[in-house]
C-alpha cells in the first residue's frame, strides 16, 4: 500500500498495516560504548537460552560483524527485475544458517575468584581460549596508517516492508503487527524449523535452544505502549540510553515527524543493503570522517572512509545523502538556518521520539 504525502514523496506500507514504525540511527554520532547493547541485554536477553543473543549489537565497520560474515550468507529477496516481476521484490532467496562459532559462545569469567577468593589472577573467558565472538574485530577497520579508518555500526532487526523471515515460516509465526507494523514471533505458532533465522539477509533472527522457538526484537513495544511503572510511552531502551542520542524514533508515515523528514524529504537516511530488497524500517545517516593527510600530514581533498565502501552498505543513494548533508552544514556556517540540521542536532526528546502521533 502507498500513500503520498503533501510534497509528492510516497511512503509505502506492508499491505494491512496502519503505520510503519521506524528509527534513524545517526552513524556520525555513535561512540561504539554499547550502552545500547547492554540496556537491551539486560531487559530481554539475560539467560534462558538467550545467553548469547543481542537483538541490539554495535559492530565495527568495515568489519566481519554479528554473526560473523552476516552479509555474505544470503536470504532476503531477489530483486523484482531480476525475476522478471513487476512486484516489489523478486522470489525469495534462502540463506545459510549461522553456526554456533559464528555467533560466539557465552563466556563465563573467573569474577568469583577474583573478587571473593582474593585472585591476583587477570580477568579471563574460562574454558577453551575463544575464537571468536561479538566484536572480535572491534575498532579494527581498514585502510593504512595515516589514513586508517572504521566506524560503528549499531543493528537491531529491521521490522521490514517485506520481512523475508515472515515469508519463510511455513506456520506463519512470524507477523507484522497491525497498528505500527513491528514485526513478532507468535510463540504459540513457532515450531523451532529455524526458516526465519537463515530467511532473514540481516541475521536478526534468533534461536533458543531451550525453548525450541524463534525470538527476536520487539522494539521494545511494552514501553511504546505505557506498560512501565509511571504509565508514559517510552523510546525503545536501546534509543532512551544511548549516551549521544544518536537514535530518532516515530512512524515513517507521519509527515510532521523526524523520520519522514529525514528519509523521504532530504534523502539522507538510507537502508542498510537495499539490494536484499526486504525494505527495512531501520534508516542510517551515513558517517562522514576528516580527509586524508599525506605521510607529511598535510590535509588533501580525499575522503577517508571511501565512498565505493559506504556505497556497498547503503546503496548509490549514499552519494546525494553525503552532499546534501554537507550543502546544509555549510549553509549553517554562513549562519543560515537550516531544518536538516536541526533535526539531527536536535536535544528536544518530544521532537526526536514522537510515538503518539497516530493516538
Amino acid at each position: 500500500m502507498s500513500l503520498q504525502g503533501e510534497d509528492g514523496a510516497t511512503v509505502e506500507l506492508a499491505d494491512g498495516i496502519e503505520h510503519q514504525v521506524a528509527m534513524v540511527m545517526d552513524l556520525n554520532k555513535c561512540i561504539g560504548c554499547q550502552t545500547c547493547t547492554v540496556a537491551c541485554k539486560k531487559l530481554w536477553t539475560e539467560g534462558g537460552g538467550r545467553e548469547y543473543m543481542y537483538w541490539n549489537n554495535v559492530e565495527t565497520k568495515p568489519g566481519r560483524g554479528y554473526p560473523r560474515d552476516w552479509e555474505e550468507k544470503g536470504g532476503g529477496f531477489a530483486s523484482a527485475e531480476q525475476a522478471g516481476q513487476e512486484d516489489v521484490h523478486g522470489e525469495r532467496e534462502v540463506g545459510e544458517l549461522p553456526s554456533e562459532e559464528d555467533w560466539g559462545r557465552p563466556w563465563e569469567f573467573n569474577h568469583g575468584e577474583i573478587f571473593y577468593d582474593g585472585s591476583d589472577e587477570s580477568l579471563r573467558p574460562q574454558g577453551e581460549p575463544p575464537e571468536w565472538g561479538p566484536n572480535w574485530d572491534e575498532d579494527q577497520g581498514a585502510g593504512e596508517y595515516p589514513n586508517s579508518y572504521y566506524f560503528y555500526l549499531p543493528r537491531i532487526c529491521n521490522h521490514c516492508t517485506h520481512p523475508s523471515c515472515a515469508e519463510a515460516c511455513p506456520r506463519k509465526a512470524l507477523y507484522k503487527r497491525e497498528e505500527d507494523g513491528i514485526v513478532l514471533v507468535d510463540q504459540e505458532r513457532c515450531r523451532g524449523y529455524r526458516y526465519c533465522v537463515e530467511g532473514c539477509p540481516y541475521n536478526k533472527v534468533h534461536f533458543n535452544v531451550l525453548k525450541k522457538k524463534s525470538e527476536k526484537c520487539i522494539f521494545c513495544y511494552p514501553r511504546k505502549e505505557a506498560e512501565g511503572p509511571d504509565d508514559e510511552v517510552r523510546p525503545p531502551a536501546c534509543a532512551s540510553e544511548c549516551p549521544p542520542q544518536l537514535r530518532l524514533v516515530g512512524f515513517l508515515d507521519d509527515e510532521d515527524g523526524p523520520i519522514y523528514k529525514l528519509v523521504e524529504e532530504y534523502g539522507v537516511a538510507l537502508r542498510l543493503h537495499p539490494e536484499f530488497h526486504t525494505q527495512p524500517n531501520v534508516y542510517y545517516v551515513p558517517p562522514f570522517a576528516p580527509p586524508q593527510h599525506t605521510e607529511d600530514g598535510e590535509t588533501v581533498d580525499v575522503d577517508r572512509i571511501p565512498r565505493p565502501y559506504l556505497e556497498e552498505l547503503f546503496g548509490e543513494d549514499v552519494h546525494d545523502a553525503l552532499d546534501t548533508i554537507e550543502r546544509h552544514r555549510d549553509r549553517v556556517r554562513r549562519g543560515e538556518d537550516s531544518e536538516l540540521m536541526d533535526l539531527l542536532t536536535t536535544q528536544d526528546l518530544a521532537r526526536q521520539y514522537r510515538l503518539e502521533a497516530f493516538e
